[in-house]
């Protein structure tokens, strides 16, 4: 048995980068800082997100740098070959199959009463 299971919550290190595909299909990437404790101090863990579909549109509507979100997906090794060096390299990406906006309403809505909401997408 294996298991590829990745959850996350943290906040989002800049605005979404959207990619619209000729087939319609909508790709969004976007980094994400989790605090991970310490001995001495918190300290940010970063994690590359790419995200797909429905789900990537509704990222690139509603996330912004700040914005926190938590995520459930899992972990993949993407791999290229350098084009200057012709080096083999890889990179971890959390593949997203559900993003969670988790921000208070003060973060999206200055007139709001400052209450926490939570909304879940999963395509």
């Amino acid at each position: 048995m294996s298991l590829n299971i990745v959850n996350l919550v943290g906040r989002v290190g800049r605005d979404p980068e959207v990619k619209y595909f000729e087939s319609g299909t909508v790709l969004c990437t976007l980094t994400l800082a989790v605090s991970r404790r310490s001995s001495k101090r918190d300290e940010a863990d970063w994690f590359n997100l790419k995200i797909w579909g429905k789900t990537a549109e509704i990222a690139a509507n509603y996330v912004r740098k700040g914005s926190l979100i938590g995520v459930h997906g899992s972990l993949e090794i993407e791999t290229w070959k350098d084009r200057n060096t012709g080096i083999d390299r890889s990179s971890p990406v959390i593949k997203v199959d559900r993003l969670d906006l988790l921000g208070s309403k003060r973060d999206n809505d200055s007139n709001s009463d400052g209450g926490y909401q939570r909304e879940s997408y999963e395509f």
